[in-house]
Parts: structure tokens; sequence; C-alpha cells
């Protein structure tokens, strides 16, 4: 006689959400726990459910003679199989309908009753496993129900989930029904039910609130390239646009600060800094240490990405951040070590020529660094160095006046290495040839003085004697050590006396 289960399916998938298909497989399971328990074994047992939940149990026998009959689990009596069917005969199988009221004893129903409880939870588990193992990375709304041991459980409705003390900001507190809206962290199978583990720490909780903000980054026209957080303090993010009209910063911030103010508002507060991504690493590491004003950045080491930022004395603190936070953000964002000075300390460090000479050039120094010993020279080979300094060469001075043959003759070095060393000290050394530059002088000076010696000379004033006329020698005829007079046109010869030798 078969059992109508219809109004308990449809209570069964109201109460806990279940497919039909779930549950005629949860009744299957059920029937089969019963009627093994009964008979010792489920092989032969045959369920059928029809379209209006009507649900039969059946078990398949063979047909045997009268007295052959010795297992009747499996086996029926011929004359009993012509009582189900008249057309029956040795060797065919027939289904026998089971009255489970009257078959299956307390025990079996019990049974039953416990294997479809625990194929009902088992098939929720799965279902749930499967929703929210697909929500993983995305943003869930749940309301505050209690609090164990710094755990913080919210109600998700279908499900409990868990915000753990070291997912939560440290600025926030929760009293009961209060609306929690999280990041899913991890969903995790346990034996007691599913975990579903919620984050509000997470950089991608970030990232996810700004989607919802803001409609450029939603769809790519904005894009964030990396996010640092220290929870319920501050948050760094650099962004980027696709577009040459779209301003990333102002997209974010929003008409009047109004799409960050909904972000701030969300995390209780936390500080949060918008700053453009550049890949220039200078322009990149003074936008990361906003909101300072960043006067210049000096690359330290580039291989290992160290740098220093200069800044004003009024603004160091600010720079570094309240327990050397905002720097220490700044180093994760761009992926650089960051050290902030001022001016005064700047000078003051013990660094490479190849930062000094930024540094001259930043600060408007004049003077051009100078360079003695080749182990000195930025960018120079160490090994280059070190080869020459076993051959005894150590200064530039001494390497520059080397001739072609003595530098062939060093071991330990090369040609092409040789070449680029010259390109260093050309690169980076100043040469002057002092012995030409000091004749140069001199000369110079010579020449000005036998000027001035032929602008005294055709200067001087003589007397004519033949007309007593006055008159200087540059206004007269002059050939050799002869003149002639301008008024008469006598000839007159030019003496001078010789000057003491002591004088």
């Amino acid at each position: 006689m078969g059992i109508n289960m219809s109004d308990t399916i449809r209570q069964l998938s109201q109460e806990r959400g279940l497919s039909e298909e779930l549950i005629q497989r949860t009744i299957e399971n059920m029937l089969l726990a019963a009627y093994r328990k009964r008979y010792g074994t489920d092989e032969n047992a045959i369920i059928r459910i029809d379209d209006d939940w009507q649900v039969s149990i059946f078990s398949k026998k063979r047909v045997v003679e009268h007295d052959d009959v010795y297992n009747p689990v499996d086996e029926i009596d011929l004359f009993e199989a012509r009582e189900l069917n008249p057309d029956s005969e040795v060797g065919d199988e027939i289904l026998v309908e089971i009255d489970a009221a009257k078959e299956f004893s307390r025990q079996s129903v019990q049974l039953a009753k416990q294997t479809a409880h625990q194929s009902i939870r088992d098939i929720q588990k799965d279902s749930l496993y499967s929703e929210f193992k697909d929500k993983v990375g995305e943003i869930i709304i749940g309301y505050y129900q209690r609090e164990r041991n710094g755990t913080i459980y919210v109600d998700l409705g279908k499900i409990e989930g868990i915000l753990p003390k070291k997912y939560q900001s440290a600025r926030e507190t929760y009293h009961t029904n209060d609306r929690i809206k999280a990041l899913i962290k991890e969903v995790n199978k346990m034996s007691s039910g599913l975990q579903v583990v919620l984050s509000r720490t997470d950089t991608e909780f970030v990232r996810l609130i700004f989607e919802l903000e803001v409609p450029e980054i939603y769809d790519k026209t904005v894009e964030i390239r990396k996010i640092v957080r220290e929870a319920g303090h501050r948050t760094k993010m650099a962004v980027y646009s696709n577009r040459d009209d779209v301003d990333p910063v102002g997209a974010c911030v929003g008409l009047k600060g109004v799409r960050i103010q909904a972000v701030i508002k969300e995390l209780e507060g936390e500080k949060i800094d918008i700053l453009k991504y550049d890949p220039d690493p200078k322009r990149f590491i003074k936008n990361a240490l906003s909101p300072a004003e960043v006067r210049d950045v000096i690359i330290i080491n580039e291989k290992s990405k160290k740098a220093l930022a200069v800044v004003n004395d009024s603004l160091l603190s600010l720079a570094i951040g309240k327990k050397g936070l905002n720097v220490q953000l700044a180093n994760k964002l761009t992926d650089w070590m960051i050290d902030v000075k001022t001016e005064a300390q700047f000078t003051e460090m013990d660094i490479s020529a190849e930062a000094k000479r930024a540094a001259s050039e930043l600060f408007g120094d004049a003077e051009t660094e100078e360079f003695s010993r080749i182990a000195e020279l930025p960018g120079v080979d160490p090994a280059v160095a070190q080869a020459l300094l076993d051959n005894g060469i150590d200064s530039i001075e001494d390497f520059l006046y080397l001739s072609k043959e003595q530098l062939d003759g060093m071991e330990n070095i090369s040609s092409e290495q040789l070449d680029v060393l010259r390109a260093l000290i050309d690169e980076w050394v100043e040469i002057v040839d002092e012995e030409e530059e000091e004749p140069y002088a001199d000369e110079e000076f010579e020449e000005g003085e036998a000027a001035e010696e032929d602008e005294e000379e055709t200067g001087e004033e003589v007397e004519c004697p033949e007309c007593n006329e006055k008159f200087t020698i540059d206004t007269a005829n002059y050939s050799g050590n002869t003149i002639n007079c301008p008024n008469c046109g006598a000839e007159l010869e030019l003496s001078y006396e010789k000057e003491d030798e002591g004088e």
C-alpha cells in the first residue's frame, strides 16, 4: 500500500529550502534504511514515487517450487506468486509490495527517521556550501546576534556566519541586531555544519565598497592599482584612469567628497588616502607619502629599491605618520624602502656618490662631485676596480697616464672592460690640463702688457727742433726709428735711453 507524502514534501521544501529532487532522494534513502534493518539487505528493494508523491516500496523475488523456498527475503512460493499474478511460472521474478506499517518494526521506523534527518542535514549542508562557496570574495549583509570570546556571530538568513576578532576593525563596536556588512573570507565544511567566515579588515573589502560607491571603478574606467591598509587607522589606495579625460582621484572622491565620505562612514571613520599611480617610482613615492608634500625623491639603490624622500622640517612628522604608519603604508604601496629626511638630515648622511650628485642638483649646488679613485665612480664594475688595484692602479689620474701597451699587459681585465671604464670617466670626471691652461693665461697677460706698452709709446709727446711745434708720436708719420713732423715735415730720429740694470 503506497504512502502519500505530498504535504510532508511541500513542508520540507519550504522550511529547509530544498529541491524536490533532493527530498525524493532523502525519502528513498530512508525507506531503504528501514528495509535493510528489517530484512538484512536492500539489494532486492525497489522504491517507486509517482508524480503525486505516492511512495511505494517493493521486494523483488524469484518464483520457486513450494518445497524449494529457502530464503523468503528474495524467494516466493509458486502458489503465492500466482495469487499475485496468475501467469507466474517457476524462475520468474515478481515485485511484492511491502506494507511498511505492518512489516517494519518500531526500530526500523526509528532508523529510517534518523537516516532521513541526517540525509536532509547533509543535503542542506552541500547545498549551502555550493551556494556560499561561489560567494567567497563578495560582500554580504547580516545582523549581529551574539558575541563569544571576541567572535561575533552574524545572522545571514539561511546560515549563521562568524566574524573573528582578528577580522574586526579596532574602532568598531556592535550591539544586538546591528547591521553588519562584511566580506565572505572563507567557507568551510565542519562536523557541526557549515562555517562561513567573515572579514571587515581585508583590503578587498575596501575595493568592493569603492566599486559600490564609484561607478567609474565598477565599469573599469578607473582601476585600483593597489590597496594597503592598517584596519581602523589608515588606508592608502593607488588608482589610475584608462581615459585621459577622467581624473581617477576626483572620480573616487566625488563631488564635494560625497563618494569617499560614504566609504569612510562604512569604515567607521578610518582615514583614506587616494593617490594617483605613476610608473615613475620618484613621482609614485611622492604621491604615496600624502598627505605630506615631498620636496623631492632621491633613488639610493634602484636594484634593492631603496629611496630617500626629502621634506621640509615642518612636514617630517606628517610624512612619517603616527608610529611610522604613513611611511610604512607608503613602503607597502610602492614596494620601495623609503627613508624620510629633512634637508639638514640629508646633508649629514654618508651616501653613495650618485645619490650625492642627485642631491647636489636638488639643492642647487653648482659644484660638481669630485672623484679621485676608480672605485668611487658610479656604476663601476667592482671586479674592474679590483683588477686595476691588483696592478697598482687606484687613482683615475694614474689610469689616464697609462699607455695602451701598459693597459694591454694587465691581467684579469679585458679591453671591453677598459672601454666601459673610460666611458664612465668621460661621464663623471671633468679633466683639466693644467700645463696648457697656465701658459694660456700667461700669454694672455703678456699680450695685455704689450698693448699697454704700445699705447704708452705711441702716445708720447715730442717737440720738433725746427719749428718748435709739439705733437704726439701717434699723430706723425711713423717708420722704423724715424718720424716726420706733421707741421713742417722735418725728419726726426727716435732714440731710447737704456734703463739702469738695477731697476
